[in-house]
């Protein structure tokens, strides 16, 4: 299998992104891939925030919530998933699969044994994450969940998705940089280009191209029963608090979408609206990480 590496370079000066480099070099099942993460806070706090990024981000995505979660006592652990941020890149895109990155996530949590967990997921971190706590039991206590959806087949893709779908297919050197410039429009020239960080080349680029193309989009793909059972434990075995916070320009995993997933969630209050966030909610993230440690807490 061959794999790239970012250059360090490529990370220096980064905006808001102060936080030391901590990596996994021999998860079981993915030795030979140098798995980066951060770990921030107290390391015996008695709560862990996971925070779960999604397609293009990386850990750069919670560099606004951290703080505020570290500031209050917790420890806050961001991994990047293979062929993204500071992880490793295998370039073979069938590599990549859904049980391939969920795998990926559940070994990662068994590895450094994290427990008392707030899962806090967007986009992909959602996708995945949300399969977890099922198959995990006495790790995840609360939920944070943001503009993200369970993937579970048997029903149609948005249109909003499918347009992106078919971007993402026809610009397989995708502009990192300028598409979160176009969707988030109060970044700096500088934070969009930390998020292209990662992504010197289109050789680069494998996992950005293959996370749309791997959405279960019927009910015999790959992910969709997983996500059907998760849908039903979340529906009627999940007993822990809940927090959501709905981007509300976002026009793939906006309002509708996370009404629905709301109903599929047990005991999940009415969402944090925030009528100028976007699919990139996290940018919000301050307010976001306040709310949600009074609601969670």
């Amino acid at each position: 299998m061959e794999i790239l590496r970012t250059p360090e370079e490529r990370f220096a000066n980064l905006p808001g992104f102060a936080f030391a480099p901590r990596y996994l070099e021999n998860l079981p099942g993915y030795e030979g891939i140098r798995i980066h993460y951060l770990d921030e806070g107290p390391p015996q706090s008695k709560q862990v925030f996971l925070c779960l990024h999604g397609e293009p981000t990386w850990s750069y995505l919670y560099r606004k919530m951290i703080p505020v979660f570290t500031a209050a006592g917790h420890r806050s652990v961001a991994p990047d998933f293979i062929g993204f941020g500071k992880s490793e890149k295998p370039i073979d895109e069938a590599v990549y699969t859904f049980t391939f990155h969920r795998e990926m996530l559940r070994r990662f949590v068994e590895q450094l044994d994290l427990r008392n967990i707030t899962l806090v997921c967007q986009d992909w971190g959602g996708l995945l994450g949300l399969t977890l706590p099922m198959d995990m039991p006495g790790r995840f206590a609360r939920l944070l969940v943001m503009n993200t959806a369970l993937a579970t087949g048997d029903l149609p893709l948005g249109a909003g998705f499918l347009a992106w779908r078919k971007f993402v297919a026809n610009n397989p050197d995708l502009d990192v940089a300028k598409l979160l410039a176009r969707a988030c429009e109060t970044l700096s020239p500088e934070e969009c280009a930390a998020y292209a960080a990662p992504f010197p080349d289109t050789r680069h680029k494998a996992g950005v191209r293959r996370f749309p193309m791997i959405v279960p989009d019927n009910p015999s793909a790959e992910g969709a029963e997983l996500s059907r059972r998760a849908r039903r434990w979340w529906n009627t075995q999940w007993d822990g608090p809940a927090f959501m916070a709905v981007g509300m320009k976002d026009p793939v995993l906006g309002a509708p979408a996370m009404k629905y997933l709301r109903e599929q969630i047990r005991n999940c209050p009415p969402p944090m609206e925030l009528a100028e966030g976007g699919h990139f909610v996290q940018e919000c993230g301050e307010q976001i990480a306040r709310r949600a440690l009074e609601v969670l807490r």
